[in-house]
């Protein structure tokens, strides 16, 4: 019995501990949401006043971080789910080069700063390495949540993220020799076998995605159970993800690994959904139990030494790694975006000096001097959320990088395909995105002349193999409108993926040209007074387009009639914003009308010998013998036009003839012969048409 009490204490705990974490994790949020901040931030805060150095009132602090390790497994999944491989491997650039510049700066860096503190080298490399990574969970959790995994400092950090994560690797092998436990023969033979079985996983996975998955998922699919399609998803991702572990690498880059193979599949859509609300619990689990191993207590014992060492690693980081952007010819602005969302202590910093710190190594102390540095890290990754809502703002201050980018020869534009200096009344697209490419086509099209401005390489050059004129550069920048020739352009239009910069287009915009037409494109209705206010003449919302679209498609399906759907459509629009754009709503056809089933809808050739050649409609009579109607013609070499009643017939004249079925084929006699079956004319004239 006494067994039997315990085990239900213990279950108990447990669930009073979950309790607690969620409650004080929801009570975080609702006041960071009054404040207009990050909801990471809350969840960070909630930690550090549940956690053992806060109030305690967490006992079971193991099952609170293993159930936050699965969330950071989910958290990554969900990410690799949105980044198909094709996208993936458009950022092999910056993941070897950015990544390779970022860490061997900042490990160099941290070296240097340890020695000159009086630290040995063998116990200043841990440090540094821990120093050199960054939070993959936070900052993809920031980007994803502002819509700036697709900009061009998004692509960046994203590589140089998982770039970081690959280093982790050698970073746990060198321990053992740093500590003198092991040769560097030893360790090279080691990093060999591991990266082996690395590789031998990447390529195992990817030949399973392409043959096994397919096959598992659609028989999955079709037992209808969603129950059971999540489990398989769940059970994919884990399995994934502890392979890649066995081979060396780490949990949370097998689970993106893990989605980003299913991502090609067609559940990958499903497969999001479904985990979402999983991902998003266990997910904010991980962030407290972040903020659990805050110590406050090094604030009040050593304030100036932690507040320096945590100025020390945000300032520091953000300088090397926008210094490393810069040496891959990076545009000052995005550099410093670069360093900006890099500034903090990663995760795998936590583990690799938790790794350092065992009785076998000992080359960290996490319970004496290590303590200030482990209350600053997590500091960073307090205040990361707020540095990446502001660090659009904070980037404002590029302008003084200037002279380094001249130093460093960084051009600001280069014109794949100049805009010639005497054209004008030309269109400028700014962003060749999917909606950069497709208003191209359109202006192609129609005859209208345009530039692209963009500053994703790859897009400038496909725009250039397509035979379009592109300028790579930086759309902020007033060098790059001005050879653009936004002077003499009919219009701007803005499609680019990265919020923050548009308040800065916006007003290079209208300091260069202001009585262009600007046409921008936001994701949310809240964005559109502040972007009119900034100078657009137009604003195109995401948001209340889609609404719209959403909203007359299901009243068309069910069959409202027009003038209803475009009051409502009119009611919307009046109550969020005025627009030009025409109501679009998809058109029937008869046969999607129910009370209209029944008509038909028949081509008919006239030839040389029917006895309608010569004859006008008026003479012949047709919906006066047969009750069809004849709703438009085509004559040889002309377009489709409205019936001439008293204009006689010829051949090669092709009639469009709707009614029901007898009555299209009373009338295709009619027109060959001049008779229809011997029944009434009067009762032809009013048959009714009757649903079969």
């Amino acid at each position: 019995m006494q067994a039997l009490a315990s085990a239900v204490t213990t279950h108990y705990a447990f669930l009073v501990d979950i309790g607690v974490v969620l409650g004080a994790g929801v009570a975080a949020s609702i006041l960071m949401a009054g404040l207009r901040l990050p909801a990471v931030t809350g969840l960070l805060l909630a930690g550090a006043l549940c956690g053992p150095f806060g109030l305690a009132l967490v006992s079971d602090l193991g099952t609170i971080d293993s159930l936050a390790e699965i969330g950071v497994v989910l958290l990554l999944f969900t990410i690799g789910l949105e980044f198909p491989l094709s996208r993936f491997l458009r950022i092999g650039k910056p993941l070897i080069v950015g990544g390779t510049l970022q860490v061997a700066f900042t490990v160099a860096a941290a070296v240097a700063a340890c020695l000159l503190l009086g630290m040995e080298l063998n116990f200043s490399l841990p440090v540094a390495f821990a120093v050199a990574l960054s939070s993959t969970a936070i900052v993809l959790r920031g980007l994803s949540d502002r819509g700036e995994v697709d900009a061009p400092h998004g692509r960046l950090i994203v590589g140089t993220l998982l770039y970081q994560d690959l280093c982790v690797i050698p970073m746990m092998l060198v321990l053992p020799v740093l500590a003198g436990e092991g040769s560097l023969g030893g360790i090279l033979r080691q990093a060999a076998v591991s990266l082996g079985l690395a590789l031998g996983a990447v390529v195992v996975t990817y030949v399973i995605s392409r043959l096994v998955l397919p096959v598992v998922l659609a028989r999955v699919d079709r037992t209808r159970s969603r129950e059971s399609f999540i489990l398989s998803i769940l059970a994919i991702c884990l399995a994934i993800a502890l392979a890649t572990d066995y081979a060396g690498l780490s949990l949370a880059l097998g689970a993106f690994l893990a989605g980003v193979v299913i991502a090609d599949s067609p559940y990958a859509n499903r497969a999001l959904t479904d985990v979402i609300p999983l991902r998003d619990v266990l997910t904010g689990l991980f962030f407290i139990s972040l903020g659990m191993m805050f110590d406050g207590r090094t604030l009040v014992e050593k304030p100036l030494l932690v507040v320096g060492i945590f100025a020390a690693m945000v300032v520091g980081k953000t300088a090397i790694a926008a210094m490393a952007a810069m040496l891959m010819r990076i545009p000052g602005r995005v550099a410093v975006l670069y360093g900006l969302a890099l500034a903090q202590f990663g995760e795998f910093g936590f583990v690799l000096l938790k790794q350092a710190s065992t009785p076998e190594l000992r080359l960290f102390d996490m319970t004496g001097d290590g303590r200030w540095l482990w209350s600053a890290a997590l500091l960073t990754m307090f205040v990361t959320p707020l540095v990446l809502r502001f660090s659009p703002h904070l980037a404002a201050g590029a302008r003084i990088l200037r002279p380094l980018e001249r130093l460093l020869g960084i051009k600001r534009e280069v014109a794949m395909q100049p805009v010639e200096a005497s054209e004008s009344a030309h269109v400028i697209i700014a962003g060749y995105g999917v909606t950069g490419r497709n208003l191209a086509s359109t202006l192609e099209a129609v005859g209208i002349p345009f530039v692209v401005l963009e500053l994703n390489a790859d897009n400038v050059m496909q725009a250039r193999r397509e035979g379009r004129r592109a300028i790579y550069g930086d759309v902020t920048a007033g060098e790059a409108l001005h050879h653009a020739h936004i002077e003499r352009a009919s219009a701007f239009v803005l499609t680019i993926n990265d919020p923050g910069a548009v308040g800065r287009v916006l007003d290079n915009v209208r300091r260069h040209a202001p009585a262009i037409p600007v046409i921008v494109r936001c994701r949310y209705a809240s964005e559109r007074e502040h972007l009119l206010k900034l100078g657009a003449t137009e604003v195109v919302t995401l948001e209340l387009e889609g609404t719209v679209e959403i909203l007359a498609r299901v009243l068309r399906l069910l069959a409202v009639p027009r003038n209803l759907i475009d009051r409502e459509v009119a009611l919307v629009r009046e109550r969020t914003e005025l627009s030009a754009r025409e109501v679009t709503v998809p058109r029937h056809t008869l046969g999607a009308v129910a009370d209209l089933g029944a008509l038909k809808v028949e081509s008919f050739l006239l030839e040389e010998g029917n006895w309608a050649v010569g004859r006008t409609l008026a003479d012949i009579g047709v919906r006066t013998l047969t009750g069809a109607l004849v709703i438009a013609t085509r004559r040889p070499g002309h377009e489709l036009r409205q019936p001439q009643p008293a204009e006689a017939l010829i051949a090669g004249e092709l009639l469009y003839l709707v009614g029901s079925l007898a009555q299209t084929r009373d009338t295709m006699l009619l027109l060959q012969t001049g008779s229809v079956p011997a029944q009434d004319a009067i009762s032809r004239a009013t048959r009714k048409i009757v649903k079969p």
